[in-house]
């Protein structure tokens, strides 16, 4: 071999050894990454083939070797650690979790994500062909060890152990995720799972979807988040699925069964936005929150045709009125904004109300809160008026607003009542189309804004007693 020809295969190598963390993540990855840092229970609920395997392998290697790539945010670990990954049977967490990992067991761990250089040694489990029961992975600062685990052999094997962080690919029972879940108390460690919500609202699902909660993250990837399939493609494989499963395999989202509030497909209801022309109307609505999300929708009226379209959508949790207020005003300080009677509230701190904090901030706030005529704000009745526009096509919604469709799929009832779990853009769009009646057309200059609507509000409307 001559020195040329020696150079370069140290330098392939070497490439080989750090390939890893070329890991380049999407938008809805790099969102579940993040927030490690500072919530102990994540799940990616995805679609299928849209990488959430892919993403958490990845995850995995960075707490195993202890080298994260420059740009991550997330959970990092400040020493080997202890953990354990697994799938629903001691097969697939073979041929899924430690093909994407490790690569090829029987030659020489060709293909994963993690190259054999890392692998200090390994044990084999007992009973299934080539499945490894325990490796060793080289840590900058030492040894860590991963243990492989299925959930095929019930709770009383995950007893016992104290860890650093577990990894379910696909989704565990209940009883096995909360004694998984109970293995990492003792460190502080954390659970992250990816799957593809195939079995509707079970425990689990409930757990991230209806239990909103500091500690815990969901994040819902479809295919419309990936770029990895052409568009031709992404096209045969909805087709190749079921309607009743398409939800739940191409965006990640659990069905919810007869307990939906809007019952439309989504294709009945979404549009590339048109042009906004300047003889429509505008209004936003805006739901409060600050340990659930500050929630806000941007809404045009064709009033010649009766269409609404929704075509823009915010929403951010434990962000102060200040910044909030600036995302507003960028998309139009002339816009008329309704708000709920929440914002009648005063603050603890300064003791004004938050809708006058918004005003003096800049915010076009409505003088009354949102209702109707009549002066009545009934949810029911709200909810009435979106689904007549729905049903007649007078009520459109950008198809690239994520997060509003993601809130449209899962809004629902259970034994009659709306579930008030991740419904922040379903209130802020009903309060705006029960104030539609002051949408306002854009003025030439912001100046020129015609404040008169404020006369159309009695003294006790404007100061809410």
């Amino acid at each position: 071999m001559g020195e040329t020809e020696k150079v370069i295969t140290e330098e392939i190598l070497q490439e080989a050894k750090i390939r890893f963390l070329n890991y380049n993540p999407y938008d809805k990855q790099l969102d579940l990454h993040d927030s490690g840092v500072h919530c102990r229970e994540r799940i990616l609920s995805a679609g299928n083939q849209c990488g959430k395997t892919y993403c958490l392998a990845h995850e995995t290697a960075f707490h195993l070797t202890g080298v994260y790539p420059s740009w991550w945010q997330g959970k990092k670990f400040s020493k080997p650690v202890y953990g354990w990954m697994a799938g629903v049977t001691n097969e697939s967490t073979r041929d899924i979790l430690q093909y994407k990992l490790f690569g090829d067991f029987k030659n020489d761990f060709e293909g994963g994500i993690l190259h054999a250089s890392y692998i200090k040694s390994y044990t084999v489990a007992r009973g299934v062909s080539n499945l490894l029961d325990t490796v060793i992975v080289k840590h900058k600062l030492g040894e860590s060890r991963i243990q492989l685990k299925s959930y095929e052999k019930g709770r009383e094997k995950w007893q016992g152990a104290s860890l650093d962080f577990i990894w379910f690919d696909e989704e565990p029972p209940m009883d096995i995720y909360m004694e998984g879940l109970s293995r990492t108390n003792a460190t502080g460690g954390i659970t992250y799972l990816s799957f593809t919500p195939l079995k509707g609202m079970t425990d689990v699902v409930l757990r991230f979807f209806k239990e909103e909660h500091k500690d815990r993250k969901l994040v819902l990837m479809g295919l419309n988040d990936v770029d990895h399939f052409p568009p031709e493609q992404k096209e045969k494989m909805i087709e190749s699925y079921p309607k009743h499963e398409r939800k739940a395999r191409l965006e990640g989202i659990p069905t919810m069964g007869s307990g939906r509030i809007y019952p439309f497909v989504r294709e009945d209801i979404e549009c590339q936005t048109p042009e906004l022309r300047d003889y429509w109307v505008r209004i936003a609505g805006m739901d409060l929150g600050w340990d659930h999300p500050t929630a806000i929708v941007w809404i045009a009226w064709d009033r010649d045709r009766d269409i609404i379209y929704l075509y823009d959508c915010y929403k951010k949790r434990e962000t102060t009125i200040g910044e909030h207020s600036l995302v507003i005003r960028q998309k139009g300080e002339w816009i008329p904004m309704a708000w709920p009677h929440d914002a009648l509230k005063h603050d603890s701190k300064s003791g004004e109300q938050l809708a006058q904090q918004y005003r003096d901030l800049g915010v076009n706030m409505l003088p009354h809160r949102a209702c109707f005529e009549d002066n009545t704000n009934g949810v029911e009745a709200g909810i009435h008026d979106i689904v007549e526009r729905m049903k007649t096509g007078r009520f459109k919604v950008d198809e690239n607003l994520s997060e509003w469709w993601e809130e449209f799929e899962l809004y629902h009832r259970d034994d009659g009542k709306i579930v008030k779990e991740r419904d922040d853009l379903m209130d802020a769009t009903r309060y705006a189309i029960m104030m539609l009646r002051y949408a306002q057309k854009e003025p030439k200059e912001f100046e020129e804004y015609d404040h008169d609507i404020y006369n159309d509000f009695t003294r006790s409307e404007v100061t809410g007693y």
